[in-house]
C-alpha cells in the first residue's frame, strides 16, 4: 500500500508539473501572437527637422545607404539565422542573436555614423535602425543618427516591432523595436510608408521583419515634378524567392506610377538580391565573382535581379569595385565568407548617374558595406 501511495503522489506531482509547463508555454505563445501585428500600408509618416532647401535639375546629389545590421555584426560576429557551406562540404552555423556585447554595439554604432559622415552625402538611406532592442543592448540608433546628422531632415518607418523571444535559447533576441531611416539636406514635402508581401507562416514572421519602403517626396525647384527617393529593405529568408517576388512586382508598380508622373526617381537600399547578373555573361559567373571559400547560397541563387525584370524607364545601378554584404553564419575573414552585391540603386531614366562605388570599410562595423551614387535631375 505504502509503495502504491508513493507511485501515486508521484504520479500527480508530475502530471501537475507538465500541465504547470503546458500552461506556460500556451501562455507565452498566446502571448507572442496576441502582441504580433502587421503595420498597415500607406501610412503618412512625420518628418523630423524639416528642412527649407530645395533640390534644383542640373545639380550634383549624392546619396548613400547602409544597412547597419542593427549595430551588432562585427568582423567577429555571425547570425543564429544564417547558415552556409564551406567549399569542402562543411555545413556552417551562425551564432549570436544579440550583438556580442554593449560595448561592442556602441563601437559599430559610432564607426558606422563616423564612415557615414565622412562620406558627406546629401542623402542617407539607413536600414536596420534599432530606435529600442535588446539585441542592441537598448542603445537608441534612431537618436545616435538624428544627433550625428542634426542638419538634415529624418524620416523613420518601423519595420520590425517584437514581443519578448525567449529564442534561441542559448542567446535569446527579447524584445525589438526597429526600423528604415532616411536623411535629407533638401526639403521633403511628404512621406508614406508601404507595406511589401510578408511570410504568413507563424513561426517565419515572428523572426523576420515587417519588411517595408518609404517613399519620400521632395519638391524640385521651378518644377512641377518631383524627386521621389525611396528606401527599402527586401525580404532575406525567403525559400524559392517566392516573397521577394511579390515585393518586386509591388515595387515595381509603384516606380511605374510615380514614372507616369513625370517624377524623378531613386530607389535603393538592401534589395537582397544579387544586383550584377547583367554585367556577366552567366548568372553563375555573377554570383562567383567575388573569391570565396565557401558555395554560393540557395537564397541568392533564387533572387537574381536582371534588368528585364525593373519596371521600364529604370535602370539598376549597383558597383562592381567590391562586394555589399558578407555571408553572416561565420566571423569575417577576407577571401573566406560568400559576398555579393545586394545593395544598390534602380534609377528613373530622367535622372543621369555620374559615379556609383562600394564603399569598401572590409566590413569593420556592419555586414554590409555603404553604397554611393553621384547623380543629378535632367
Amino acid at each position: 500500500m505504502k509503495a502504491k501511495k508513493i507511485i501515486k503522489i508521484v504520479s500527480i506531482t508530475v502530471l501537475a508539473l507538465v500541465l504547470a509547463f503546458m500552461a506556460v508555454v500556451g501562455g507565452y505563445v498566446a502571448y507572442v501572437a496576441i502582441q504580433y501585428y502587421r503595420i498597415d500600408d500607406n501610412i503618412g509618416l512625420q518628418i523630423e527637422n524639416p528642412r527649407e532647401n530645395t533640390v534644383s535639375a542640373g545639380a550634383e546629389y549624392t546619396l548613400v545607404s547602409y544597412n547597419l545590421g542593427f549595430g551588432a555584426y562585427s568582423p567577429e560576429y555571425s547570425f543564429f539565422m544564417d547558415t552556409g557551406v564551406m567549399n569542402d562540404g562543411t555545413e556552417v552555423y551562425g551564432k549570436y542573436a544579440k550583438g556580442m556585447s554593449k560595448s561592442d554595439v556602441e563601437k559599430n554604432v559610432s564607426g558606422q555614423l563616423s564612415v557615414s559622415k565622412q562620406l558627406n552625402a546629401d542623402f542617407y538611406f539607413f536600414q536596420e535602425v534599432d530606435e529600442k532592442a535588446d539585441r542592441s543592448y537598448k542603445i537608441n540608433m534612431l537618436a545616435r543618427a538624428r544627433e550625428a546628422f542634426s542638419g538634415y531632415s529624418s524620416v523613420y518607418a518601423e519595420n520590425f516591432h517584437t514581443a519578448n523571444l525567449f529564442y534561441p535559447f542559448s542567446d535569446p533576441i527579447g524584445k525589438t523595436d526597429a526600423g528604415i531611416l532616411t536623411l535629407s539636406r533638401y526639403k521633403t514635402e511628404n512621406a508614406v510608408r508601404r507595406s511589401f508581401p510578408v511570410t504568413t507562416a507563424f513561426i517565419d514572421k515572428l523572426f523576420d521583419l515587417d519588411r517595408c519602403f518609404t517613399v519620400n517626396y521632395l519638391p524640385v525647384k521651378d518644377s512641377a515634378k518631383m524627386l521621389v527617393l525611396i528606401n527599402l529593405h527586401m525580404s532575406a529568408y525567403d525559400e524559392g524567392g517566392t516573397i521577394r517576388k511579390k515585393q518586386l512586382d509591388m515595387l515595381n508598380s509603384v516606380l511605374k506610377e510615380e514614372r507616369d508622373k513625370g517624377n524623378y526617381v531613386i530607389a535603393g537600399g538592401d534589395f537582397n538580391h544579387c544586383l550584377i547578373a547583367d554585367n556577366f555573361s552567366s548568372d553563375e559567373e555573377a554570383l562567383s565573382y567575388f573569391p570565396s571559400g565557401q558555395k554560393t547560397p540557395d537564397w541568392v541563387k533564387n533572387s537574381i535581379l536582371h534588368q528585364s525584370e525593373v519596371a521600364q524607364g529604370y535602370k539598376i545601378h549597383a558597383s562592381l569595385n567590391a562586394a555589399t554584404c558578407r555571408g553572416a553564419d561565420i566571423p569575417y575573414k577576407e577571401g573566406v565568407n560568400y559576398s555579393t552585391v545586394i545593395d544598390g540603386f534602380i534609377v528613373s531614366d530622367n535622372v543621369s548617374v555620374i559615379s556609383e562605388a562600394t564603399v569598401d570599410t572590409a566590413y569593420a562595423y556592419s555586414d554590409h558595406n555603404p553604397v554611393k551614387i553621384t547623380f543629378k535631375l535632367n
